[in-house]
C-alpha cells in the first residue's frame, strides 16, 4: 500500500494556548474536539495561527506562532479537570518566532480572494500547500529543512 504524502495543516488558537501546547509538545484544535485531529496523521506538518494573544480577548495578534511535525501515535484524550477532556496529538515543534500574516498575504495561495483573507481561519483546522508552508516557515525563521519540503 503506498504511503500518503504528509499534509500541511494550519490550526487556529490564541497565542497563550499555543505556548502551552508547545511547552507540552502537543496540539489541540476546536476546543479539544477529536474529529479534526482524526484527519491529522503522523508526519504531517502543522502551523499555528493566532488571531489573538490571549484566549477570549480582543487583543489582535494575527500571527503564525508555532510550526512543527506531528509525531507517531494516535490522537488521545486527557482529563484536565472540571469535566474537560480534550483530544490531543503529539508534535515536535521547531525553533521559530512569530510572523505577522499581513506582510505575507500576497504570497499565500490559501488567502484568495485577498478581500476575504480571514475566512479560512473560521474552520479552526485546514490544509494548505507546500508553498504556503514554506512561505510561512521562512517568515518565522524556522529551519525549513526540518519540514521535509523542498522549494
Amino acid at each position: 500500500m503506498p504511503m500518503t504524502p504528509p499534509k500541511n495543516w494550519i490550526a487556529v488558537a490564541s497565542a497563550d494556548h499555543v505556548a502551552i501546547g508547545r511547552a507540552a509538545g502537543v496540539m489541540q484544535v476546536g476546543h479539544g474536539k477529536r474529529a479534526p485531529l482524526a484527519r491529522v496523521r503522523p508526519g504531517d506538518r502543522v502551523l499555528y495561527y493566532s488571531p489573538t494573544q490571549q484566549f477570549g480577548q480582543r487583543d489582535a495578534l494575527q500571527s503564525f506562532t508555532a510550526i512543527g511535525v506531528v509525531r507517531d501515535g494516535e490522537a488521545y484524550s486527557v482529563g484536565m479537570g472540571g469535566g474537560f477532556v480534550p483530544w490531543r496529538r503529539d508534535v515536535e515543534y521547531f525553533d521559530a518566532h512569530p510572523a505577522a500574516i499581513r506582510p505575507l498575504l500576497d504570497a499565500l495561495a490559501f488567502v484568495q480572494p485577498r478581500a476575504n483573507w480571514g475566512a479560512k481561519f473560521r474552520y479552526g483546522l485546514f490544509a494548505v500547500g507546500d508553498e504556503d508552508l514554506l512561505v510561512i516557515g521562512r517568515a518565522m525563521g524556522a529551519d525549513t529543512r526540518n519540514l521535509g519540503v523542498s522549494g
